[in-house]
């Protein structure tokens, strides 16, 4: 097992802090690429998303700028898409793109998607989990209690299926923002190589954030059976 040795277990820690670490950069990396490049349009991405929104029938959905940077966020509760200033106001492809992804969580809650619904019935288990699981597994480890080890497991397990079932939400928003984008002219063709890296550096955050999730569950979980064993 990879982390039975010290240097085992250090590969395992760098693995943890590099693959996330590594994501942020290449987020950046083409936001800060292509938040300099203006679109074709010239549309700002309040404008993006109005356009969107509204050739989607979805005219209870509106748009405000906040404060911050890749702050761009959906809100269902109050059915609103929320847009950093810089995008808001700015008209950048990275700003198309970022407005694009977030309409797509509005049409996802329109149309009531599966895996968003199943995600936004998640949040408090998985709050819950990632709070307090951690916790619980180091007081079993300590007191060698095995039962209170797998109790911490189970709740985290809660947190890390709200990581796996974030994924196809985010690649499904990415993949109707590519297509609206391009359908209602918001971007040209030869824009749409630029728009996707965007959209894919946005992308491999979730993925390593639940590679990451994965990876300690696992390492919790053979601590579990390793306990058993002894």
């Amino acid at each position: 097992m990879l982390f039975d040795t010290f240097g085992g277990f250090l590969i395992y820690i760098a693995i943890l802090m590099l693959v996330p670490l590594w994501a942020q950069m290449r987020v950046k990396s083409a936001y800060s690429k292509y938040s300099q490049i203006a679109s074709s349009s010239g549309m700002t991405g309040a404008q993006v998303a109005k356009k969107i929104l509204y050739d989607n029938g979805l005219y209870d959905v509106t748009v405000e700028p906040v404060k911050g940077q890749l702050t761009d966020h959906y809100d269902p509760r109050q059915k609103v898409v929320r847009l950093s200033e810089h995008n808001y106001y700015g008209n950048s492809v990275a700003g198309a793109a970022v407005a694009a992804h977030e309409v797509g969580h509005a049409m996802q809650d329109a149309e009531g998607y599966a895996f968003l619904r199943f995600r936004h019935a998640l949040v408090p288990l998985a709050n819950f989990g990632s709070n307090t699981a951690f916790f619980i597994i180091l007081a079993g480890l300590l007191m060698t209690i095995p039962q209170l080890v797998l109790v911490g497991i189970v709740f985290m397990s809660l947190a890390v299926l709200f990581q796996l079932v974030t994924l196809p939400v985010e690649f499904n928003a990415s993949n109707r923002a590519m297509e609206q984008v391009v359908s209602t002219g918001v971007i040209r063709n030869d824009e749409e190589r630029e728009t996707k890296k965007v959209l894919d550096a946005a992308a491999l955050t979730y993925v390593a954030a639940a590679l990451v999730a994965v990876m300690e569950l696992v390492r919790f979980i053979l601590m579990f059976l390793a306990m058993n064993r002894d």
